[in-house]
């Protein structure tokens, strides 16, 4: 039995080039997607297509006359993609693994940073979640200003966490407490921002910020019954808007 394995920028791209290796046509062969493409972001998480091309062996003219069942069963075999197939020959990555290169793309940035006594450690919190937590006395350049660099960093590291990843995974970063830090900032904020809207009767708009930070201030806000929230715009420059309630 004639079978290769084939990469490519799409699946149907690794069709063609092991087809025209084989020199077969696609009729003679039996094709198994191991892995569809992935677009990555900042080149991180992108993933070529992988298939699976088996040549599809002819049955001979004696093989016919003495086989009870007619040849066009033999020859029939669908061209399939099996996702179970998929899951069974391609060996999950652990965790592990994961959480420690996701250390190192942290640690390699610090260095590009000028930041050589960064300190990572790491609480896995579920099957799911992980907090890493950095010390440097130079941690103040990771967090930038209002957060941006850490959140920015933060976004990195999780893909890097689930490309290797056997399973999703949130990646939270924290330096300095400054995520507990920002929560309360952030709560005081939303009060002050929706006695302002009640003040002037109109809708008060915040600059934008990450899914999570308008997430605090639904949830600070969701108490009150004389406010409305709600986002508006697309990410990076979705933002949060007050409102009286009608």
């Amino acid at each position: 039995m004639k079978q290769i394995t084939q990469t490519g920028l799409t699946v149907e791209k690794a069709i063609s080039e092991a087809l025209e290796k084989l020199q077969v046509t696609r009729e003679e062969v039996k094709i198994t997607v191991i892995q569809e493409e992935k677009k990555g972001f900042f080149g991180f998480g992108a993933k070529k297509a992988e298939i699976e091309v088996t040549v599809i062996e002819k049955t001979t003219f004696s093989e016919q006359k003495n086989s009870p069942e007619p040849a066009a069963d033999i020859l029939e075999t669908p061209v399939t993609t099996l996702e179970e197939e998929k899951k069974e020959e391609v060996p999950a990555l652990s965790n592990e693994k994961a959480i420690q290169e996701t250390k190192n793309y942290i640690l390699s940035i610090a260095k590009d940073m000028k930041i050589d006594d960064l300190s990572i450690t790491h609480e896995q919190r579920g099957n799911k979640k992980v907090n890493f937590y950095l010390e440097s006395e130079k941690v103040a350049m990771l967090i930038g200003k209002r957060g941006q660099t850490l959140n920015s960093l933060q976004q990195l590291a999780q893909l890097v966490a689930n490309k290797y990843s056997n399973q999703f995974m949130m990646i939270q970063l924290d330096a300095e407490n400054y995520r507990e830090r920002r929560q309360e900032t952030l709560e005081q904020l939303a009060d002050r921002m929706a006695d302002k809207a009640i003040r002037t009767g109109g809708r008060v708009q915040f600059e934008p910020m990450p899914s999570y930070e308008r997430k605090v201030i639904h949830q600070t806000l969701s108490r009150r019954l004389d406010i409305d929230t709600y986002s508006e715009g697309k990410d990076p420059n979705r933002y949060l808007v007050i409102k009286p309630h009608k």
